[in-house]
């Protein structure tokens, strides 16, 4: 029986492949002798175009050696000349729908035209002015005379053409009855082929998707399938008993887990409600706010809205991607609330191209960067320092550069993070938790590439982390984020 199914199958293939094949070569052949037509159709009226703009510049071109007869005009006039006389060779052969009276009238009169063009220059060669002023006349004429022969020729050939696009018609419409003829007859081995394959397979079928049905219910304890062919649907049935007997099994087992399951959830649940909820914290700092702005404590007020806003830019998805603009207003905020406990020990310097702002990034890039900043080299310092962030266009990338002035680093400190060594004891944030290296690795997922920061530094002189965010792969990385959503 399983030789039998693959012998239907190859049966299948073979008269529907022997069909498409044998219309294929029709429609070629056919096509292929309209496009031949057509195609010759085409080259005769692109010959008789060629002669008429060749029998102008070969005019053009004797007049201009009668003027000046130089070297270069002159082999301007024989490369033309030549090329005049190889498609004049060539009508003859071409234009078999023009009567050969008036093709042989035309090729006589571009005999003459050349030969009037050879001897207006031979004369202009002895110093004849008498004569090759004669014979650039006639030259002229002759000129005159081609291109109104040309008109005439292409307009025979254009009713000529007019038979041929009838016959064109009638053959689409042969084609058109051809490919009716063809689906109906498609469609009719289809059907008779389908039924007599379907036949043999389809009972088998319905009992398995009874008992598909049946599973999809819950009923795994059901009575086994049995079909009697030894063929594929004899394994296909096998094989589904043995998948409901052992989903039976694992759903039994999975019932005695589920009480250890449900004793560990509440255990969960129970250390969440120990934990403050961060929405809740926003909306009283909110609420914190107003009151402070209400009371006319503008400080305070400003101070609460930006830690506000800096808890909501850390509340967001951490695998979204947010502009550079929202990672700068972040920053900004950051700077605000530092400025507010240190004071005067630090100073914090802004150098921002706007137009490099629209640039994606992973959300909480800037600011944990700003915050390593401080905590790891300013924040020690008895006499404060100075942070700066500078936004820039190099090329084809936006640089960020992130800068203190404070403890600074050793090389293999620079060497194990750009690693991504485990450090995960240093250069963390104290607001988000996220460190240097993390920042690293996201940057480096996000745009599918190593090359991603670069870290200067020099112990007790400060730090230089710069950013290179490429532009030209802004598209991709906007396919990759709305992938991973």
């Amino acid at each position: 029986m399983m030789k039998t199914i693959r012998g239907k199958l190859i049966v299948y293939f073979f008269v529907f492949f022997f069909l498409f094949y044998i219309t294929a070569i029709s429609i070629f052949v056919s096509s292929n002798q309209l496009t031949t037509t057509y195609h010759e159709s085409f080259q005769r009226f692109l010959l008789l175009n060629s002669i008429s703009q060749q029998s102008e510049e070969l005019y053009s071109l004797t007049r201009a050696f009668v003027t000046e007869s130089n070297e270069k005009n002159a082999d301007a006039y024989y490369t033309t000349r030549k090329s005049l006389i190889a498609d004049w060779k060539r009508l003859g052969s071409a234009f078999y729908t023009i009567d050969k009276i008036e093709l042989q009238n035309y090729m006589n009169l571009i005999d003459t035209f050349i030969h009037e063009t050879e001897l207006t220059v031979g004369f202009v060669m002895r110093n004849d002015f008498e004569n090759y002023t004669y014979h650039l006349e006639e030259t002229r004429n002759a000129s005159s005379y081609i291109q109104e022969s040309t008109l005439e020729l292409i307009n025979l050939e254009l009713t000529a053409y007019q038979s041929f696009y009838k016959d064109m018609q009638l053959r689409n419409h042969s084609f058109f009855l051809f490919i009716i003829f063809l689906f109906v007859t498609s469609v009719i081995l289809a059907i008779f082929f389908a039924f007599w394959f379907s036949n043999g397979i389809t009972r088998p079928l319905k009992k398995l998707s009874l008992a598909a049905r049946e599973v999809s219910r819950g009923e795994l304890a059901g009575e086994p399938v049995e079909i009697k062919s030894k063929d594929e649907l004899k394994l296909l049935a096998d094989t589904f008993n043995n998948m409901r007997s052992n989903i039976h099994g694992l759903v039994e087992e999975i019932k005695d887990k589920s009480e250890l399951d449900r004793l560990v959830k509440e255990m969960e649940l129970k250390h969440l409600q120990n934990q403050i909820n961060p929405h809740f914290l926003f909306n009283t700092l909110n609420t914190l706010s107003k009151m402070a702005y209400l009371e006319e404590a503008r400080s305070t007020s400003n101070l609460i809205d930006s830690v506000a806003t800096l808890l909501r830019h850390s509340l967001g998805d951490i695998g979204g991607k947010v502009a550079l603009r929202d990672e700068v207003e972040v920053v900004k905020d950051y700077f605000l609330i530092q400025k507010t406990r240190f004071s005067e020990r630090i100073v914090f310097k802004l150098d921002i191209d706007e137009s490099c702002l629209d640039v994606l990034i992973p959300r909480l890039t800037l600011q944990p960067l700003v915050e390593n900043a401080f905590i790891h080299g300013i924040e020690e310092k008895e006499d404060g320092g100075v942070i700066s962030l500078k936004i820039y266009q190099s090329d084809e990338t936006v640089m960020v550069e992130v800068t203190d002035d404070g403890a600074g680093m050793e090389e293999n400190q620079i060497r194990q993070l750009l690693a991504l060594s485990d450090r995960s004891n240093e250069h963390v944030g104290h607001s988000t938790g996220i460190g240097l290296t993390n920042v690293i690795r996201r940057l480096q997922l996000f745009y599918q590439q190593d090359h991603v920061v670069e870290i200067e530094s020099e112990v007790n002189r400060g730090t230089t982390v710069r950013l290179v965010l490429p532009m030209n792969d802004l598209e991709r990385v906007d396919q990759i984020a709305y992938s991973d959503c």
